[in-house]
């Protein structure tokens, strides 16, 4: 199923952006690093990952004409005020020039937690082709407060103790804002792209918003079974090595999904006492996103580490961009993030499980898992076994062969595949 992926140059009349620093291995390096973070630095390297797309263009370059070899979509960041001025939504754009009356609904990619719109860069040259060979818009969206978006502060006003009430209003942070975005850029109906968190965002925006959403593509989403055993506990995305391949998506099937439980029940075997400290600090309302800053200057060598060790399918360069950018995003002010032990218990399972919430739904919805993910395929399974016992035989589940959690990043051209196909569908 997989497909190559067609080369893209870069937008001819950019301004020139330095090369992205070394990843850094030291502590004079990882100091360098801190010190020239903010979001100057930010924007930067969001740039340097969205250039990639041969259709991009500056904000002030987006209303000349286009001397772009994809002259049937232009692609731009923007920032989208919401009614409270200091509530904005990062917005990366790709708009078909010529849009077309029988096109498929909007597609909206949405990014998991503590990541970012930039996560996607390999699968926007894609969707970009797909936007102007479609004639629908493509939207990738920073959560508020998360990726470049604003980050006001997050407040929960439910005791602990008030599991629907705190999961509502940590919800409500993120969905409200999605919706006033929606309607801003006038959208009647999208296809919601998540993954991870996004992933359950979007189920849960779904059930608030029935009518507002087409379709569902859940990558790796989060907080699907409720057993609290089926996922590993909250460090598996800052310990786990990355896997990689060309391989295409194949439909999930009781062995496939079985051979990835072992593998998961192998990795449990083998307790830490940082996994129990972390857990600790989770249902303390820490982040590791927190952790990281309080290190002060080591926080840049934390994050090239990890960067280094997770995302092994990207290239040097690739790689030093992907680092630069998580590493911006790392050392901005916290906010969004501190929505995960409102959302989420230890072990990332969901306070509210979205198995026992997905039947409501009654539109066509798919997951798609890593060969190697440390999501638990099977509540995707259960998920779709409670929507067709509730009358909706709209769902389906691959497994992508030789990727982890990041299955777009790990074997993206796989997952460029799978999103064409899904992407095309019409209610």
């Amino acid at each position: 199923m997989a497909a190559a992926v067609a080369t893209e140059s870069s937008y001819s009349v950019l301004p020139h952006l330095p090369p992205s620093k070394e990843i850094p291995a030291t502590f004079g390096q990882s100091f360098k690093h801190w010190w020239a973070v903010g979001d100057k630095g930010s924007a930067a390297s969001e740039e340097r990952l969205l250039r990639r797309v041969s259709s991009y263009r500056p904000a002030s370059q987006v209303s000349l004409p286009s001397n772009s070899t994809d002259s049937d979509v232009i692609s731009y960041s923007e920032r989208v005020t919401l009614s409270n001025p200091k509530h904005w939504l990062n917005m990366f754009a790709m708009k078909p020039t010529a849009p077309k009356a029988d096109a498929p609904p909007p597609a909206v990619v949405l990014h998991g937690y503590g990541a970012g719109l930039g996560f996607f860069f390999l699968n926007f040259p894609t969707l970009a082709k797909w936007a102007g060979a479609r004639g629908t818009p493509v939207y990738a969206l920073d959560w508020l407060g998360m990726g470049r978006s604003a980050r006001p502060p997050f407040r929960i006003k439910a005791k602990r103790t008030e599991v629907p009430e705190r999961v509502a209003e940590a919800e409500s942070f993120f969905l409200d804002a999605l919706e006033e975005w929606r309607q801003k850029m006038g959208l009647e109906k999208m296809t919601l792209v998540g993954h991870s968190l996004g992933g359950y965002l979007s189920v849960a925006y779904a059930l608030r918003y029935p009518d507002r959403v087409s379709k569902l593509v859940l990558l790796s989403p989060v907080g699907v079974p409720h057993d609290p055993d089926s996922t590993e506990s909250p460090d598996r995305e800052l310990t786990d090595d990355q896997h990689t391949g060309s391989e295409g998506p194949q439909a999930g099937s009781t062995g496939r999904v079985e051979a990835i439980k072992q593998e998961q029940a192998a990795r449990k075997r083998q307790p830490t006492r940082t996994m129990k400290f972390l857990m600790y600090l989770w249902e303390e309302g820490w982040s590791p996103f927190q952790i990281v800053r309080s290190t002060v200057f080591w926080g840049p060598m934390l994050v090239g580490r990890y960067s280094s060790r997770r995302f092994g399918s990207l290239d040097e360069e690739e790689t030093r961009d992907i680092h630069d950018y998580l590493l911006n995003l790392t050392l901005m002010k916290g906010s969004g993030e501190y929505c995960i032990s409102h959302l989420l218990a230890p072990g990332a399972h969901a306070r509210l499980p979205l198995v026992d919430r997905i039947a409501a739904l009654k539109i066509p919805v798919t997951f798609a898992y890593g060969e190697h993910d440390w999501m638990d395929p099977e509540g995707g399974q259960a998920s779709i076994d409670n929507m067709r016992k509730a009358g909706n035989y709209n769902g389906k589940m691959y497994v992508v062969p030789k990727a982890g959690h990041h299955l777009y990043m790990d074997n993206a051209s796989a997952v460029n595949t799978l999103l064409v196909s899904e992407l095309d569908y019409r209610p």
